[in-house]
């Protein structure tokens, strides 16, 4: 008529919170706590219930079956005993079957999935009626299949994950202020190295026009001797010794060269000073175009290997007040995180692929706002549906060891939302690409 089993090694009285060698985590299902089966058929009288609830103080509860042994209902230990040391309880219910008191009782019974998780098992249990609130929960384990879960088991274990989530948080907030505090230091640094390259740049820079100007005046000085002197041997001579025609020739050219080495490194140095204000103290208005033509030219190096950029800028743009070396980290990752998905993708395919990232700004009007939208597009091959709603936590990455923090779309979002009052939106389709959009109030 009825059997007490246990689904796991643990005994009604093992408070031990490990399964299987295990502890818990964030993500422990009760599933993964001991669960106890007493199951008996609801024809079965209440004089022989008792016994049992006396011989095992710690038994929660009985599960209640039919005669198919199909699953009925639960009466709890406190019900039982409740129901037994009322007014005219051992007459009502004490010779008679459990069912005539699950019945009358009217019970509201817990039945959850074995899948849900241990703190949702929790705030479940906790919002019940206050008589109910020690009543042990039945668990699903499988379909038709169920078990008793003890309360107490239950907060126990609640309150070992929510240990375990102050401990992250903590661990999770110190790495945040070292990894703050080591891109201030490395903004302070680049930013040192910039202005010590910038002064012997510009010296090179200022020179170099006096030069061109100088190289000019003599050239068309010795044009004019070549024209009102008589031809001499020795001169001959050396013209032919040095090719003085090749020589004038690439003369220019090599001006030139010089000339564009210098734009591009006072380019560089430029974009580096700007991406370095990462400890700005105040907003200033930026040229975003600015802002993410730096960033591309810092990862110019990366951006050699066959990957196309594809501009779509808006036209008269209007300055953003902003935070404009935090912006530039944003685009320095976002555009980092496209990089790296392209070159996965081009390991697997032919070359006739073109890898490419599309980067569109516009203004919009939205939610009764004016926005500035940065559209970040990559046609890699997207980010799997069940990661997307992870991808902007703390830590979460998905690069092997050493290959990044998984903190760079975190401190994204932060600078987006928190420092700017923007939005940072996630837009992916697997075997599609990437879009990332930057929403910033005008």
């Amino acid at each position: 008529m009825f059997a007490l089993h246990e689904s796991s090694s643990d005994s009604f009285t093992s408070p031990n919170l490990q399964v299987k060698g295990k502890n818990l985590s964030l993500e422990s299902t009760i599933q993964e706590l001991p669960l106890q089966n007493f199951q008996i058929e609801s024809s079965c009288l209440g004089k022989e219930i008792a016994p049992v609830f006396e011989s095992n103080p710690l038994l929660p509860g009985v599960i209640l079956t039919n005669q198919q042994g199909n699953f009925v209902g639960m009466v709890s230990r406190r019900l039982f005993f409740e129901r037994m040391g009322g007014r005219y309880g051992i007459e009502m219910f004490y010779k008679r079957s459990i069912d005539v008191l699950y019945r009358f009782s009217q019970v509201e019974v817990l039945i959850l999935p074995g899948t849900t998780l241990i703190v949702e098992a929790a705030q479940k249990s906790l919002q019940r009626r206050p008589e109910l609130l020690y009543d042990p929960v039945v668990v699903e384990v499988q379909p038709e299949e169920y078990r008793l879960l003890d309360i107490h088991q239950l907060l126990v274990a609640q309150s070992q994950i929510h240990e375990l989530t102050s401990n992250l948080l903590k661990e999770q907030t110190h790495a945040k202020a070292i990894q703050t505090e080591k891109m201030a230091s490395l903004g302070r640094m680049v930013a040192e190295v910039a202005h010590e390259i910038r002064n012997p740049v510009n010296c090179i820079w200022n020179n170099l026009i006096f030069l061109t100007s100088y190289i000019e005046e003599i050239t068309k000085l010795l044009a004019v001797y070549d024209q009102i002197s008589e031809p001499s041997p020795i001169i001959n001579k050396i013209k032919e010794q040095i090719e003085y025609d090749t020589l004038q020739a690439e003369l220019s050219e090599t001006t030139q060269g010089i000339r564009f080495g210098s734009e591009q490194l006072l380019k560089i140095v430029n974009s580096l000073r700007n991406f370095s204000h990462m400890d700005e103290s105040q907003r200033k208005p930026a040229n975003i175009h600015e802002c993410i033509d730096s960033t591309l030219l810092i990862l110019n190096n990366r951006l050699k290997h066959g990957i196309k950029i594809i501009k779509n800028y808006c036209p008269n743009l209007p300055m953003v007040s902003c935070y404009s070396g935090q912006l530039s980290q944003v685009f320095m990752n976002i555009i980092s995180n496209a990089i790296d998905a392209l070159q996965e993708k081009s390991v697997d395919l032919d070359s006739e692929w073109q890898p490419q990232i599309q980067i569109t700004t516009e203004v919009i009007f939205f939610q009764n706002y004016t926005w500035l939208t940065i559209r970040m597009t990559d046609n890699g091959d997207g980010i799997p549906l069940e990661i997307q709603d992870k991808i902007f936590d703390n830590f979460f990455t998905t690069k092997a060891v050493g290959k990044g923090t998984g903190m760079g779309l975190a401190i994204s979002h932060q600078i987006i939302s928190e420092k700017h009052g923007g939005k940072l939106k996630l837009n992916s389709s697997p075997g599609h690409g990437t879009e990332f959009m930057i929403m910033l109030p005008i």
